[in-house]
């Protein structure tokens, strides 16, 4: 069986260049499939190169199913032929243009993306976790096999545990459980408290997640609206009484899309009539840590018993260093810990090491604070630039990643989405947040993404 000459460019390994000549000859049928390969005597002779650096060829070409060996007969071209190649690749994702906005607010395109739920790449300290996991990558207690504590590493825990009394929440260690990102710890939350049928209550508007989740656990949901003051406690009460929902799924600080901040009378007011009425409140805090100010958290007022606090770094860090964290009772920690194990939810020991070495020697603290600053900055620019439009900003704004602002009047939000994803500008409607038809007009601007002038004279070509 002839094989391929080579003639070996500098600027390339020798050994990729035979493992892409030998593809090439076998894609084009020059090898056949089933066809035997000159021995490795005959063919370090034509190519004039050594056992080792053929070998090492061979090895990649069978890691790639290309060819086979058989002990004392030699190598073989497979029989099987390499996958075929569509000329379009099919995406089976539901394409309505709610579905298409949710995966462009967070997929990594070039688009600009003033309706995102993340921070600027620009804004991250991306230089920062590299140079703690290099100092990770020679330290001892780093594991690269065996699975870690089903609980979650605990020097970051223990971390955790002054970060959280920081915050006025003193909580054993034993009752914070690490979990892969948020939305992985609600499910699992979810599983624990809720039953199909069961009444839960939501913000309205809310992280549309939310909704989602809740669907599939086969819950019943109702809306409350969260109102640039807050919650209508008269209307709570009234919905208690009404429905009795076990479970009211809310956000204390810098509420996502709104951006409010239950006060501490507005909290003190809905624990008490959550109390009364037997529901228990997940509190989501994944934007907290961004208030230039913060109020009391919900479970810092009320305990753990009371409200289940979930927070993680996914926004204020990286979407790529998914580490979350539930506070909660001692029965349900446990219970969320055999669930992990159960589940194969055991989280990344090295992700975890990497923020605790980030929360120990102070890195997350000056990032977290050098964000505030800017986001407070940006987003007095914004809320005048919008103001300036003719929007109408639902709340002033005081800090965090959002503004909520409805649009001038008669535009749509869908409809300006639907132009901006035609102009690569993906914008964030309200109807991603909830279904009551005032939403229409309404639009969740990222401060960190619109601040940019580029940005900002695409929104106003599009409303022009």
């Amino acid at each position: 069986m002839p094989i391929p000459t080579i003639e070996f460019q500098t600027g390339t390994s020798k050994v990729q260049q035979i493992v892409e000549a030998l593809n090439q000859a076998i894609d084009q049928g020059r090898l056949s499939p089933g066809a035997k390969l000159p021995s490795a005597r005959e063919m370090t002779e034509a190519w004039g190169v050594s056992k080792f650096t053929l070998i090492e060829a061979l090895d990649r070409l069978r890691g790639q199913d290309r060819i086979t060996s058989s002990q004392g007969l030699g190598y073989f071209v497979a029989t099987r032929g390499p996958v075929a190649q569509r000329a379009v690749a099919l995406d089976l994702l539901p394409q309505d243009l709610t579905s298409v906005l949710r995966r462009s607010l967070t997929g990594a395109s070039g688009a600009m993306r003033p309706g995102s739920g993340h921070l600027p790449e620009s804004w991250l300290e991306p230089s920062a976790m590299r140079n703690h996991l290099r100092q990770l990558s020679r330290s001892p207690d780093l594991r690269l096999t065996g699975y870690g504590d089903p609980a979650g590493y605990l020097p970051l825990r223990l971390a955790l545990q002054q970060k959280l009394l920081g915050q006025g929440q003193d909580v054993a260690v034993e009752q914070i459980i690490t979990t892969a990102n948020t939305v992985q710890a609600l499910d699992m939350l979810l599983r624990l408290r809720v039953r199909p049928g069961d009444t839960v209550l939501l913000d309205m508007p809310c992280y549309f997640n939310f909704h989602a989740n809740l669907a599939l656990h086969g819950a019943r949901i109702m809306t409350l609206e969260r109102t640039p003051q807050g919650l209508d406690l008269s209307a709570l009460q009234e919905l208690f009484e009404q429905h009795r929902p076990s479970l009211y799924l809310t956000t204390g600080l810098l509420h996502n899309p709104t951006g409010h901040s239950y006060s501490a009378a507005q909290a003190y007011g809905l624990l008490e009539l959550a109390k009364r009425h037997d529901c228990h409140i997940i509190e989501d805090d994944l934007y907290g840590d961004w208030h230039p100010d913060p109020p009391p958290r919900l479970a810092a007022l009320a305990g753990v018993e009371q409200v289940t606090y979930l927070s993680g770094f996914s926004k204020t860090l990286s979407a790529n260093l998914r580490v979350s964290y539930v506070v909660t009772s001692p029965q349900v920690a446990a219970n969320l810990t055999h669930l992990k194990l159960m589940c194969g939810g055991i989280t990344s020991e090295m992700f975890e090491q990497i923020l605790c070495s980030m929360l120990n020697d102070g890195t997350y603290h000056k990032h977290r604070k050098r964000v505030t600053q800017g986001l407070l900055a940006s987003g007095a620019r914004v809320a005048r630039w919008l103001q300036t439009l003719g929007f109408t900003l639902c709340a002033p704004y005081t800090g965090g990643l959002y503004i909520w602002a409805t649009l001038p009047a008669p535009r749509d939000a869908e409809t300006l989405a639907r132009q901006g994803l035609a102009q690569d500008l993906v914008l964030a409607p309200g109807i991603l947040f909830g279904f009551d038809p005032v939403l229409r007009h309404c639009m969740r601007f990222n401060v960190a993404h619109t601040d940019n002038p580029k940005v900002m004279a695409a929104v106003e070509v599009l409303l022009d």
